[in-house]
């Protein structure tokens, strides 16, 4: 009879002991099958954004001959440069730049020895130059002016007339729009994968964020050339297939 209990109790805990592990076993092929079908995809942002800030020098220059007077010809020079920086920020001005947007910088004195081809020393100039910066979020209005400043040159002013470079310093504040996006874009295309494969997306297994980086409209390499940019990201993110 105890034998009989003993048999009774063994074959039991044998049952328990095979469903157990046979839970466990189909527990972890599931999990090792879920984990075999991972979709991995990339995700795609890009927003149209404008410039919010411009940086544009204007530089100038006047020169003379040097002579026996060197002191006061550099006096005059100085005073003459001075005439035209004045004109440049005036002008400035004029055309609705604040004068808080508007900086100078101190004058450069460079002298310059013109040689024949037989290198003889035939003319010797003083040359004094200069530069006006404007730094404004008008990104607009230094567009318009600039193509309209060469009324200095009427003026008898040479300037340097210098490409303007425009930033957009804003991006902190569309990164998590444009990572939802993106995010949204990569599970689209997971979806598109499933369908294929006759599942569904799970959960994401893990994302990488590539870098943002910003273009100026139409341009392959320059992010300051224009005002109208473009903001890109990329996202690759591998999702969870299940059957």
């Amino acid at each position: 009879m105890q034998k009989d209990f003993g048999r009774f109790y063994l074959g039991i805990f044998l049952s328990l002991g095979i469903i157990i592990a046979g839970y466990f076993m189909s527990n972890t092929l599931y999990k090792a099958k879920v984990g075999a079908n991972v979709a991995e995809v990339k995700g795609l942002a890009e927003r149209q954004i404008t410039a919010d800030t411009a940086n544009w020098s204007i530089g100038f220059g006047v020169s003379d001959r040097v002579s026996n007077q060197d002191v006061v010809e550099l006096q005059k020079l100085y005073k003459n440069a001075g005439e035209h920086q004045t004109k440049i920020v005036n002008l400035l001005k004029e055309k609705g730049f604040e004068e808080s947007e508007i900086s100078t910088d101190a004058f450069d004195y460079f002298i310059t020895e013109y040689r024949n081809e037989d290198n003889v020393l035939v003319d010797t100039k003083n040359l004094l130059s200069g530069k006006v910066v404007v730094q404004t979020n008008k990104v607009y209005k230094v567009k318009e002016v600039r193509s309209n400043i060469n009324e200095l040159i009427a003026a008898g002013v040479k300037i340097d007339n210098q490409l303007p470079i425009y930033r957009f310093t804003k991006l902190n504040e569309i990164k998590p729009d444009m990572l939802k996006e993106a995010t949204e874009n990569a599970r689209i295309a997971a979806n598109e994968f499933a369908q294929n494969a006759d599942a569904t997306v799970g959960r994401i297994k893990n994302a990488r964020q590539g870098g943002f980086y910003i273009r100026d409209v139409g341009k392959d390499y320059s992010d300051t050339e224009k005002i109208e940019k473009i903001a890109r990201v990329v996202t690759t993110i591998s999702f969870y297939l299940v059957d």
